[in-house]
């Protein structure tokens, strides 16, 4: 079987690594337990957290172990890493009801069954037990001050002020795992290469106490050719549940993707084939619509399923190309103007966004556009159309 690493490398995940030969041959070799941290801070994975499913899930296929460590623990304290403020605090409930909805959220990318099964743990298991001075006495002889100052997690954060509960992050997230190591075997973290500096500690605290292999590997993050995070837009977070973000909104992000930033999301965020991406992104042209089509469908299907990425992209076909099923939004029948329908079918978050939207001239009933937001609206259903990309048909209920 392929070398995951020669599969993770060929799709453009692999930033960096540590004892890079010596990990070759073990992922060559022999199944090596891994694990990932998702940090609870919220009820649903988001595009952000993207990457590291779908790297978990090359990883389980070809043989190694996931371990899937839900941050329980130094979710309460919060990483500093890519942050100029300090993070709220969460309670225990807070963080049990997340880590649920992750667990149903993931078992659309993991296997949890079987012999590389994934496990899930959570460090508050271990963390919120900790005698400080045990740890200190364990963990903390093993890390110098001045080089942990020198981690741009920490340095970027000198200027507003960091404070002493942040500064044991990298201490926390390393005896997650040593824990690991001692308790599964786990030889190998992964993570964004934001998370590069925490990872490597891990690694060290394993080598130096332990006197054992461990390794660390990070991945480019998913950004855009301008070098901006992807899973942003003007409503916020792009999450993965369909109560925050539809499966034709979802759809509608990944069909709306830079021409540029095409083939890397089908490498990095799809299965399909390397040869038939290279297929796909051939021309830089109108062709690249079918690849942008390709890439919204088969990550709705990844998330939602089948059924709703149908769905989606006969909706998005009827909005902007005439085929298949415009998505359907009611409003109540009491709604007479346009500014009312504006915002209650969330196609504006406001009535100053609405009047800005019209004035503009980003709005239009029914083909013909819009001169006031004071306008009547026609009587039972009628198609509202947002500047060039949004088109639903809206029935009055």
């Amino acid at each position: 079987m392929e070398n995951v690493m020669d599969a993770l490398r060929a799709r453009g995940f692999v930033k960096q690594t540590v004892f890079e030969d010596e990990l070759y041959e073990k992922l060559g070799s022999e199944s090596v337990p891994f694990y990932i941290g998702f940090d609870p801070t919220a009820d649903s994975l988001h595009v952000g957290h993207f990457m590291q499913l779908i790297a978990m899930k090359h990883m389980q296929e070809h043989g190694h172990r996931p371990i899937i460590l839900i941050g329980g623990g130094t979710g309460m304290v919060g990483d500093p890493s890519g942050r100029t403020d300090m993070r709220s605090m969460m309670t225990k409930e807070t963080v049990e009801h997340h880590v649920e909805c992750f667990k149903k959220q993931m078992a659309r990318f993991i296997d949890f069954e079987g012999e590389n099964g994934a496990i899930v743990v959570n460090n508050a298991d271990w963390l919120l037990e900790l005698n400080y001075v045990d740890f200190l006495r364990d963990v903390g002889a093993y890390f110098s001050v001045n080089k942990m100052l020198t981690a741009e997690c920490y340095r970027s954060r000198m200027e507003k002020g960091l404070t002493f509960l942040e500064f044991n992050y990298m201490l926390m997230q390393a005896y997650d795992f040593l824990v690991l190591n001692r308790k599964y075997g786990c030889l190998l973290q992964l993570g964004g290469d934001d998370q590069w500096s925490n990872i490597l500690a891990g690694a060290d605290l394993i080598r130096r106490k332990e006197h054992k292999a461990a390794f660390a590997m990070t991945f480019t993050l998913l950004t855009t050719s301008e070098g901006k995070k992807m899973g942003k837009t003007q409503k916020g977070a792009v999450w993965l549940d369909e109560n925050k973000t539809s499966p034709y909104d979802f759809y509608q992000y990944w069909r709306n993707t830079a021409d540029d930033d095409v083939e890397k999301c089908l490498k990095l965020l799809t299965f399909l084939p390397l040869s038939e991406i290279a297929e796909l992104c051939a021309h830089r042209d109108e062709r690249m619509n079918v690849a942008k089509e390709r890439l919204a469908y088969e990550l709705t299907k990844t998330v939602h399923g089948k059924e709703k990425a149908d769905k989606a992209q006969s909706e998005a076909r009827a909005a902007f190309g005439g085929e298949g099923e415009m998505p359907v939004k009611e409003i109540p029948a009491s709604i007479n103007e346009l500014l009312g329908a504006l915002t209650a079918t969330g196609l504006c978050k406001s009535n100053g966004e609405a009047r800005r939207l019209v004035e503009q001239g980003g709005v239009a009933v029914n083909g013909e556009r819009a001169e006031s937001v004071n306008m009547p609206l026609p009587a039972g259903e009628f198609t509202l159309f947002k500047g060039k990309k949004v088109r639903i048909k809206v029935v009055r209920v």
